[in-house]
């Protein structure tokens, strides 16, 4: 295989080899003789707890590094891509790279790039120079305490029915894969009760019923839902998707949803934001984002246009 090399200099690559059915750390043998030969430069750290990711993402860009490489989940590369930021919401490297290597039990934000889903193929990606301008969504929640947390997300963030499945998800076996999201899905639906929502998006309001915001930059989640497939992680815009209801909506959706053809909707109101999203709730409605849950409404969502470069 002729050997490739990188203008970012050397990877710093951010490994769960815990994640999925089949751990990754199973897998990393294979990966490290594929990036040597593609000629790359790396350094290779595996993660061992919550918040490793970030903190070696972080690390690397501190000591002059560029280029950070998210080998796992959707978890996984929200963890690298929280690392990337200060705690003013500015990326530690203007010129950051991010390369993303799915593994593990899924990673929905690959899809709308159209990357390989096996780990050895993805990692074909990473040499040459083509990057993709790649806008990030910071959103303010509420804690447990009541205090007011910031994180950052690249692929979906979601307050209502959706970020229950999220957590129930968590709950179940790792050896379910992305199958768990499906499962959690119908497990939880019965029990979600619709809120009185209040969600304003630049100059536009809507206000009434609800079950679920979703708040895309990229098209999939949820173990392959093509939940907004007109959104573009580059465009400098965040798409906002109200399901307004009645849940009873969920058993003919579903279907349309996995191909993306569930809007235009009488019952799913559309719109986009180009700055700040809030969403207040006469409940609190539990929040995720990337998969990651976080916790409850109210949250504001701002749009960070391009602040990293994505590895194509």
């Amino acid at each position: 295989m002729r050997a490739m090399s990188t203008p970012f200099g050397e990877l710093t690559v951010i490994v769960n080899p815990h994640a999925g059915r089949r751990h990754v750390g199973e897998e990393i043998p294979e990966l490290e003789r594929t990036l040597r030969a593609r000629g790359l430069p790396y350094r290779l750290l595996r993660t061992e707890g919550r918040g490793d990711a970030s903190r070696f993402a972080r690390d690397a860009l501190e000591s002059g590094g560029r280029f950070v490489v998210a080998v796992g989940g959707d978890g996984t590369v929200h963890e690298v891509v929280n690392g990337m930021f200060d705690d003013e919401g500015k990326p530690l490297v203007p010129d950051a790279v991010l390369g993303v290597v799915a593994a593990g039990s899924g990673c929905d934000f690959v899809r709308t790039f159209g990357l390989p889903g096996d780990s050895t193929r993805a990692c074909y990606h990473l040499a040459g120079d083509n990057t993709y301008p790649l806008d990030v969504g910071k959103i303010t929640y509420t804690t447990e305490g009541g205090e007011r947390a910031i994180r950052y997300f690249v692929n979906v963030a979601e307050a209502g029915l959706g970020a229950a499945v999220a957590a129930r998800a968590d709950r179940m076996s790792p050896r379910l894969g992305q199958s768990k999201y499906f499962v959690g899905f119908w497990l939880e639906l019965p029990r979600f009760k619709l809120a009185n929502v209040r969600v304003q998006a630049d100059r536009r309001t809507y206000e009434g019923p609800a079950f679920l915001v979703v708040v895309a930059n990229a098209q999939y989640y949820g173990g392959g839902m093509k939940i907004s497939p007109r959104s573009y992680p580059g465009d400098a815009v965040l798409d906002v998707l109200v399901f307004k209801g009645p849940k009873s909506d969920s058993f003919t959706m579903i279907p349309k949803i996995y191909r993306g053809e569930h809007i235009p909707h009488d019952h799913v109101e559309e719109f986009r934001v180009k700055r700040e999203l809030v969403i207040e709730a006469d409940r609190p409605l539990p929040i995720e984002s990337d998969g990651e849950v976080l916790g409850t409404t109210p949250a504001s969502v701002e749009v960070l246009a391009q602040p990293i470069q994505m590895k194509l």
